[in-house]
């Protein structure tokens, strides 16, 4: 399964006065922040607070597909005296993010684990509960359990913060499957605790249900974990680039996860991934002998 980064895309500055003028190609246009933006991403305390006194748009949204307001940056990079200030000034607490993936100020901060900024933008007013991107979109929850930030998991399910929000449209990943995903076992055995549903559907495009996950790194103990709270082994996968759990066992070569999937009654027979294959075909196909042997013997 592919995975996603979301570190700080790099920019190019743009002067505060043309920052809405159209540039001379889309690629100029997709790097370009403004001169406030990338001092909150740099940290330059000074600098940011001589823009603003010199009246910069503090709300100046993202351009393009990885920009970031002024406060999203500061959020990710984890700069609380920014942050702090940002919001002091009147910033746009939970302002979209840019288009590709969407995340507010508290879901950036959030995934990267800045638990101070977190704190700080819990008690400002941000929501746990922002409407998120049909690509790659985000929860604060689902991106903290994504990063594996139990602490701060904690903290926004103390604030009211869903634990079975739906993934996002496309690349989405509720937050048990992210943390799955992330091979967070204590996470998992939390959120479990919580009341995280175990077998929500995997997104149509690009998603996995937990136990997918849990197979795809062939983690037999999660793997175990997460049949014992009662995962739908043979739950289907994603419309697009997804799969059973035995499919991604078996694609991958985790011969003791397929033992284990076979042992919970996985269905061996069941075609799935963008071919339609079995998983004794992409077994095959991927030159894992082993794992063909013990799905043909079983």
């Amino acid at each position: 399964m592919a995975s996603y980064s979301f570190t700080t895309w790099t920019p190019q500055v743009t002067s505060e006065t043309s920052e809405h003028q159209e540039t001379e190609s889309n690629e100029e246009s997709e790097n370009a922040w403004t001169t406030l933006q990338l001092a909150c991403a740099e940290g330059n305390l000074t600098t940011v607070e001589r823009l603003i006194h010199q009246g910069a748009d503090i709300d100046a949204p993202p351009t393009g597909w990885y920009g970031k307001t002024a406060l999203q940056a500061a959020a990710l990079t984890g700069h609380l005296a920014i942050v702090d200030g940002l919001i002091t000034a009147g910033a746009n607490i939970d302002a979209p993010g840019g288009n590709n993936g969407g995340r507010t100020a508290l879901t950036l901060a959030a995934g990267q684990g800045h638990t101070d900024v977190v704190n700080t933008l819990l008690s400002a007013g941000a929501s746990v509960a922002p409407v998120i991107s049909r690509y790659m979109g985000r929860t604060p929850l689902q991106a903290a359990a994504e990063g594996g930030h139990l602490v701060i998991v904690k903290l926004l399910i103390s604030y009211g913060a869903d634990t079975n929000a739906l993934p996002s449209h496309s690349a989405g990943r509720t937050a048990l499957a992210a943390a799955a995903e992330g091979r967070q076992v204590k996470l998992v055995e939390y959120l479990l605790d919580r009341g995280a549903e175990i077998s929500e559907p995997a997104c149509k495009y690009g998603g996995l249900t937990a136990l997918q996950a849990a197979a795809t790194l062939g983690d037999v103990t999660l793997i175990g974990l997460l049949l014992d709270a009662g995962a739908e082994v043979n739950a289907p996968g994603s419309y697009y680039h997804g799969c059973t759990a035995l499919y991604a066992a078996a694609q991958s070569g985790h011969r003791d996860a397929v033992r284990c999937l076979l042992q919970a009654r996985a269905d061996k027979r069941q075609p799935s991934g963008d071919r339609g294959w079995t998983p004794v075909q992409v077994a095959r196909h991927n030159g894992h002998s082993e794992v063909v042997q013990l799905l043909l013997q079983e």
